[in-house]
């Protein structure tokens, strides 16, 4: 019998660069349908057994538009980066053993077959924790991703801090996890905010689990453009031409 699965989706934010104030940046219609909505199908196409969305800006909106799914939700009153997101979904979480993945709620071209195919990395492994990567024509902004083997994680360096050396490396952090429930929320309480937006970060997590003996795996992403978030609308405009052209 395979471990029990939960999926936690990052909904919380705003989306300034949107152009509409009236709704929540994950309640935007891409072909009709909230992007929210790809996101949590995404979770329904793995039998994850708990569905949890983070609300926080506008939060009625997004709980309306997930009215009929079986989905639970976590308020994340103050945005105070993504590491204290997912802590929000302790509560909900404290009975629960098995895998967590954390999705953002603005990634609709995720496929199913990509976090298939991360959840079989993360199990063989037998990893505390496995990090979807990608590899960028053009990484720069991106944390680069360093290893210590070739399916272990090291740690991700922030392109401001990189040597040049370390700007040569195209492979990025896609902002996607897969954790291990019980080693998740050992730790997560442990990560500090000492950061130039004093924000606590969920990649943080990642070398606390390290200090303690486990392990930390990577799975590289087919595509890139299945990872990347929406921020405009330009991005969005995008988005409805690739799921099209894929219905061909």
């Amino acid at each position: 019998m395979g471990k029990q699965l939960a999926v936690v989706i990052m909904a919380a934010g705003k989306g300034t660069r949107m152009q509409r104030d009236d709704i929540p940046k994950v309640c935007n219609l891409v072909l009709g349908k909230p992007l929210i909505q790809y996101v949590v199908d995404q979770a329904k196409s793995l039998s994850a057994t708990r569905i949890i969305c983070i609300v926080g800006h506008q939060q009625q909106v997004v709980r309306d538009s997930l009215k009929n799914e079986a989905v639970l939700f976590a308020e994340q009153l103050e945005q105070l980066g993504t590491g204290h997101a997912v802590l929000q979904t302790a509560e909900l979480l404290k009975d629960f053993e098995g895998d967590v993945i954390v999705l953002s709620g603005d990634v609709p071209l995720l496929r199913g077959s990509t976090l298939a195919a991360l959840l079989d990395k993360h199990h063989r492994g037998n990893f505390a924790a496995t990090v979807l990567t990608a590899l960028a024509d053009n990484p720069k902004g991106y944390g680069r991703v360093l290893r210590t083997g070739e399916d272990l994680f090291d740690r991700v360096v922030e392109h401001k801090d990189a040597s040049k050396e370390q700007l040569n490396i195209n492979e990025i952090n896609s902002g996607i996890y897969v954790f291990d429930s019980r080693k998740l929320f050992a730790e997560l309480n442990k990560v500090g905010n000492s950061n130039a937006q004093g924000e606590y970060y969920l990649p943080d997590v990642l070398p606390l689990m390290q200090n303690t003996g486990a392990k930390v795996g990577v799975e590289i992403c087919e595509t890139f453009s299945e990872i990347q978030g929406i921020n405009t609308v330009d991005e969005l405009k995008t988005v409805e031409a690739k799921i099209l052209t894929a219905q061909e």
